[in-house]
């Protein structure tokens, strides 16, 4: 790869993305088949979490030790980036110590600095702005699914958040339809959208009518109505947000056979069906297995 860090899905051509696709299909056979993966031995990964997960903290930790190295997990209470220290100090502390770095932070603007001073590959776990590591386990589950992922339509239905903004970023390299449909007030990030739009890769659509925006959907994509730093706006996001639930309804308005998709945690029966969820279209639980395979495949590439 010639990028040192991955930061942005859009700080790659689609060649070398096609390449961590492929390279996260060997590796989940490699996983499945529970054979033994070395890549990583007498390695190590600084795991920094100023934004708590399960899935992210699961995937990343027993992902890396299956390829032989030893993943060490720092909490909130463990480093306090950007207050107690430094990000440049904890950067350039933290290469001398490990092999990689992931952070799942909130401020955008730290792991961009966390980069600069550092001397081994950061990941990008999640951050305010964006989500990389989650899309592409995303288009690597519809390429699963759907045998190809040129021109499908993938619908979004909900806030314009970090989600969104990496499959703005996704469709700056490969050519998909994307529609993020969400109620007025609360669209994407606009120099994202311009950049996505003038890209001329993919159509890209920001909608406020769920039934015209699902029309022939080959996805529908749903996230939480309140982010974590969200939360004191749930109250009023509920009411706000109420018509883009995706339901059954939602689901039968493609017009056709359409898979269901959502990032995790789901708050159930809120932004999404618990049917939805159980449903035989719902691949979410593909999309959590995937985030470990895709995400060894970014580190080895990185390495």
């Amino acid at each position: 790869m010639k990028n040192k860090h991955f930061l942005h899905i859009s700080d790659y051509n689609s060649n070398e993305l096609w390449e961590i696709l492929e390279l996260a299909k060997d590796v989940k056979k490699q996983f499945r088949a529970k054979k033994t993966n070395q890549f990583f031995k007498n390695k190590s990964l600084a795991m920094i979490f100023a934004k708590p997960s399960a899935r992210t903290r699961v995937s990343f930790e027993t992902g890396f030790e299956w390829m032989g190295g030893h993943a060490l997990f720092l909490g909130p209470n463990d480093i306090g980036i950007g207050k107690r220290e430094t990000i440049k100090d904890i950067s350039r502390v933290f290469s001398r110590y490990n092999d990689i770095i992931m952070a799942r932070l909130f401020d955008h603007q730290h792991i961009i600095e966390l980069a600069e001073h550092s001397t081994i590959p950061i990941v990008n776990g999640l951050t305010d702005y964006n989500h990389p590591c989650q899309i592409m386990a995303d288009i690597f589950t519809i390429w699963e699914h759907l045998d190809n992922i040129e021109n499908i339509k993938i619908v979004y239905m909900g806030d314009g958040n970090n989600i969104v903004h990496s499959w703005l970023r996704l469709a700056m390299r490969l050519p998909i339809h994307f529609v993020c449909c969400c109620p007025k007030g609360y669209e994407p990030d606009k120099d994202t959208l311009n950049e996505a739009i003038n890209a001329n890769i993919s159509k890209i659509e920001i909608l406020n009518n769920p039934i015209k925006a699902v029309k022939d959907a080959d996805v529908i994509y749903t996230d939480v109505w309140a982010s974590m730093g969200q939360k004191e706006e749930a109250e009023a996001r509920e009411k706000i947000f109420q018509p883009f639930q995706v339901n059954q309804g939602l689901m039968d308005a493609t017009g056709k056979k359409t898979l269901f998709m959502h990032c995790l945690p789901a708050e159930r029966n809120r932004e999404v069906t618990d049917g939805v969820v159980e449903a035989d279209y719902s691949i979410v639980f593909d999309q959590a297995e995937n985030r470990m395979h895709v995400q060894n495949a970014i580190m080895i590439k990185l390495s």
